[in-house]
C-alpha cells in the first residue's frame, strides 16, 4: 500500500474552532461564494462513499483540497476555465504559471505529454514520487492549461493512497496547483489554517492525516539534461544534479 505524507498519525481532526484569537487569524483572506464541505478519510483504505462523492464535486466543476505525497494541493478538472481562474486568483498567479497534472501512471502521463526514450527512463526510475515533471503537451490539453509560450505543463504520479484512489475514481487525472498563498513560502500544512483561510473559497477539503509543507522537487525534462527548476522533497540523486 503506498505510504502517507510523513508526520503525526492519521486521527480524527477535532472540531472547528473559533478563530479570533488564532496567530494567522490577521491574514487576509481571498473572497468567493463557494460553500466548503469536510471530509475526513482513512490514509490507507479511503472510504468508497466519501470517493465517489468528492469525485462528483470535482465532475460539477469543484475545486479541492488533497493532501499528497509531499504537500497540499489544489486540484480541479482538466477542462474547467471557470475553476483555472479561482486557483489563480486564490494562488495570485498569472497564466505563466505551470500548473501539473497528477496522474495515474507513466501511460496516462504519455497520453498528455511528449515523452522520449531518455525521459521515459528518468520517469520510470522516479515515479510514483515526489516529483513535477516539466514536459511538453500534447493536443489532448487545452492550449489554456499550458504554459503560453513554451506549451509545457508539470505532471506527476503521486505516491499517495488517497489520491490514487480518487484518480482511479475519477479515471483520469486532475490539474492542480501546489497550495501556496501568496506572501508565503511554504505550502499550507495545518488543516485548521487551511479551513480557516479557505472557507468558501473552495468547494471540498480533504483531510487524511498529517501532509507536511515540502513541495515537490520540480525537474524540467524539456531540453538536453534535467534542470532543476525547484528543490522539493524528491531526493536529486536520480538526475545526477547533487
Amino acid at each position: 500500500m503506498p505510504p502517507v505524507c510523513p508526520g503525526r498519525p492519521f486521527s480524527t481532526p477535532p472540531p472547528i474552532r473559533f478563530t479570533r484569537d488564532r496567530p494567522h487569524a490577521h491574514r487576509p483572506a481571498i473572497n468567493n461564494t463557494t460553500m466548503t464541505q469536510f471530509f475526513t478519510l482513512h490514509p490507507e483504505q479511503p472510504q468508497p462513499r466519501l470517493l465517489r462523492q468528492a469525485a462528483e464535486i470535482i465532475r460539477d466543476g469543484g475545486l479541492v483540497v488533497l493532501p499528497t505525497d509531499s504537500a497540499y494541493a489544489l486540484g480541479c478538472q482538466i477542462g474547467d476555465a471557470g475553476v483555472l481562474d479561482r486557483i489563480r486568483r486564490i494562488r495570485a498567479v498569472d497564466e505563466r504559471h505551470h500548473f501539473t497534472l497528477m496522474c495515474r501512471d507513466l501511460s496516462e502521463i504519455a497520453t498528455y505529454a511528449r515523452v522520449d526514450n531518455r525521459q521515459y527512463r528518468l520517469l520510470k526510475a522516479t515515479t510514483p514520487g515526489p516529483y513535477t515533471f516539466i514536459l511538453e503537451g500534447t493536443k489532448e490539453l487545452p492550449r489554456r492549461v499550458l504554459h503560453p509560450k513554451r506549451k509545457t505543463i508539470g505532471l506527476r504520479v503521486p505516491e499517495h493512497a488517497v489520491v490514487s484512489a480518487l484518480l482511479a475514481e475519477l479515471d483520469g487525472p486532475l490539474l492542480t496547483s501546489t497550495l501556496i498563498l501568496p506572501g508565503e513560502d511554504l505550502p499550507l500544512s495545518d488543516i485548521d489554517e487551511i479551513r480557516e483561510r479557505l472557507d468558501k473559497q473552495v468547494d471540498l477539503v480533504i483531510e487524511a492525516g498529517y501532509c507536511g509543507p515540502e513541495a515537490t522537487t520540480v525537474i524540467d525534462l524539456t531540453s538536453g539534461a534535467p534542470e532543476l527548476i525547484r528543490a522539493g522533497r524528491g531526493p536529486l540523486g536520480p538526475f545526477g544534479l547533487e
